[in-house]
């Protein structure tokens, strides 16, 4: 990034996404490497669950609730779920980890390079898995709410009460936003717990001081972010797993491989977005980036890794 801190602050909510986009031409190779290691796989697990998931829920539907077979169907399933979010807990924290681990190298103008992005990555995991661990347990809360909401949204169509349907329907309202703003929290506490010594309860109650006048940024840029991964596993949904009776096996496989691809320059954006947007806050906030300060902090997760530079360095260490 070229902005000074002091210009951080002003930055619309376009002018930080066109920043975001930027980004990646200061180290081409690096992200290209995290994108396809990283990135990728994570966005593609994400899509193609649907495809072994939507065929286990409709055998499970057609069965008879005496069958034999149906808990064995149902083992499978949850077996396979169980797999499935242990993969995308794991590859989205390594994503942001690389993410916003290679993003703070170049704003301190740090050698970037891929390996050192890895060699780092073992010990961000540990502080951004405790935060999520965190999140995770608001999450929890907040769904049992949102349930019960649903719930009593039902109970109020089947009853005919227009008073309750009414108050089920603006505590749904109210948990959609909270949504949001879980969401805006948790990727925020996602970098304060790299580039800043606290994690945990700790990065959430900063990420929530720092988010105090960004708070509109903030829910634009999810909301729109999370509607637009929607949209894309709606479309994935419609057009790929049930839509085989109506295309080919090869329109199917071109539609997914798109929307695939897209999914991946989203995910990348959406990872990149996030760390410009903590310098966003820290700038509106007043709170100094002291570069030469997260520069060393940078290096500690390396230890005593030194990356050779060139040829030059390996003969003059053997002379």
């Amino acid at each position: 990034m070229d902005l000074a801190p002091e210009q951080l602050q002003y930055l619309t909510t376009t002018e930080v996404l066109k920043e975001s986009v930027t980004i990646p031409k200061s180290s081409p190779k690096t992200f290209s490497l995290i994108t396809l290691t990283l990135v990728f796989p994570l966005s593609f697990a994400v899509l193609a669950h649907s495809l072994f998931t939507h065929p286990l829920l409709r055998q499970i539907e057609t069965q008879s609730p005496s069958n034999p077979k149906l808990p064995q169907e149902w083992a499978r399933l949850l077996v396979f779920q169980f797999c499935y979010l242990i993969f995308l807990f794991a590859f989205s924290l390594l994503s942001t980890a690389a993410v916003v681990f290679t993003v703070a190298s170049l704003y301190t103008s740090k050698p970037v390079s891929f390996t050192s992005t890895i060699y780092a990555i073992p010990r961000v995991f540990k502080r951004l898995l405790i935060t999520f661990l965190w999140v995770a347990l608001l999450m929890i809360v907040y769904n049992f709410v949102f349930i019960a909401s649903l719930v009593t949204l039902i109970i109020a169509i089947d009853n005919k009460s227009s008073l309750l349907f009414l108050f089920a329907l603006a505590l749904i309202l109210v948990s959609l936003v909270v949504h949001v703003y879980i969401t805006a929290l948790w990727h925020l506490a996602s970098v304060v717990s790299v580039l800043e010594p606290v994690y945990g309860i700790a990065a959430m109650r900063k990420s929530k001081d720092l988010l105090k006048g960004k708070t509109r940024m903030a829910a634009v840029l999810v909301f729109g972010y999370l509607s637009i991964c929607g949209a894309i596993g709606g479309v994935f949904v419609s057009f790929v797993v049930h839509g085989g009776q109506n295309s080919g096996v090869f329109v199917r496989i071109v539609v997914g491989g798109v929307l695939v691809g897209v999914l991946v320059i989203v995910n990348l954006i959406g990872l990149l977005v996030q760390s410009v947007f903590y310098y966003v806050c820290k700038s509106h906030h007043h709170q100094g980036i002291d570069k030469s300060a997260l520069c060393d902090h940078l290096g500690g997760y390396l230890g005593d890794y030194v990356p050779l530079k060139s040829s030059v360095q390996m003969e003059s260490m053997e002379i």
